[in-house]
């Protein structure tokens, strides 16, 4: 069977399959579904220093291709995060990443503080696409500088592996990403949701209380695969693809294009069960196509040429 093992910016993975933070509970709650040694790592829903209680409901509305959520980070804070989930991610049989969220750049830095301390922790998620209350409540992830400064103080309070959880919603997704890795960052996870809204035309209410929310699923495939490859081109450290991922196939394109690894979001919601034999899957595929170890297939994308029966055609028009 083909090798599934590969590093994630100093983080040893058994498999390249992680779960994506706000899907999948803080990891443990799911273990009924997915035995967490079937996974490379948990990722948890994201921790702040004070509770939040989220946003107003309804905060999850379907789409045809996918999910709109305006959640709001609700979570009990660090202090509940330590004292009632941590002792039991111990006995998790996987890599345990704790996703981190705050209002301003020093908030980061002490999360980073305080879960540096914890053995149960084997790597940090920051995400940058919290509100910046300092700066209009715009994403950390839209300007370099802000980003960079965020991932600076981590950097600082932490020898744990550090990942930068990137938006979708910026001009280029290159800069943030240098921005990052500049900054200390040892992988990069693209991407988080793209903005995105629905509506009832009949009563002409949004689908969701805040209008504009995060857009996940199948139908951001193809646009979160794009930020993936461009953030690999633009830098050398790891990157971790997220969006639209639910089969073997999906998990291979994103190594494809440059990714070390995966996260598994949206499809866990109508099965969770699913993201816990991607692995084999993934195996059998390659497999296969007789690859002894996934890490061949990473950044394997190649130049577009059209094949002899195409080029005839073309010549003959």
């Amino acid at each position: 069977m083909a090798s599934l093992s590969v590093d994630c910016g100093g983080l040893a993975l058994r498999n390249p399959i992680l779960s994506a933070s706000g899907t999948f509970g803080h990891g443990l709650e799911m273990q009924h579904f997915a035995a967490p040694h079937s996974l490379g790592a948990l990722v948890s829903k994201t921790v702040t220093l004070k509770p939040r209680p989220g946003n107003p409901h309804p905060r999850i509305a379907e789409t045809e291709a996918g999910l709109l959520n305006s959640i709001g980070l609700e979570n009990r804070g660090i202090e509940a995060y330590l004292r009632d989930v941590l002792p039991a991610m111990a006995s998790a049989d996987c890599a345990v990443v704790t996703n981190i969220g705050g209002e301003k750049v020093e908030d980061f830095a002490e999360l980073a503080r305080i879960l540096h301390e914890r053995s149960e922790v084997d790597a940090l998620e920051v995400n940058l696409s919290c509100p910046n209350v300092q700066g209009g409540k715009l994403p950390f992830s839209t300007d370099p500088r802000v980003a960079q400064a965020v991932i600076r103080g981590v950097r600082a309070a932490t020898n744990k592996p550090v990942f930068a959880k990137l938006s979708p919603n910026v001009t280029d997704i290159g800069d943030i990403a240098r921005a990052c890795e500049a900054a200390g960052a040892d992988a990069l996870t693209a991407v988080n949701t793209l903005l995105g809204m629905s509506v009832d035309w009949r009563t002409g209410a949004p689908g969701i209380n805040t209008v504009m929310g995060g857009y996940s699923g199948v139908g951001i495939k193809p646009v979160a695969l794009r930020c993936a490859w461009q953030c690999a081109r633009a830098v050398k450290i790891p990157i971790i693809g997220c969006g639209g991922i639910g089969k073997a196939s999906d998990v291979l394109e994103y190594l494809v294009v440059g990714c070390s690894a995966v996260q598994v979001g949206t499809s866990c919601f109508s099965d969770p069960s699913n993201i816990a034999g991607l692995a084999a899957e993934v195996a059998s595929l390659l497999d296969a196509r007789g690859i002894a170890d996934v890490r061949a297939l990473i950044g394997s994308i190649r130049a577009f040429a059209p094949s002899p029966a195409c080029a005839t055609a073309v010549g003959k028009a």
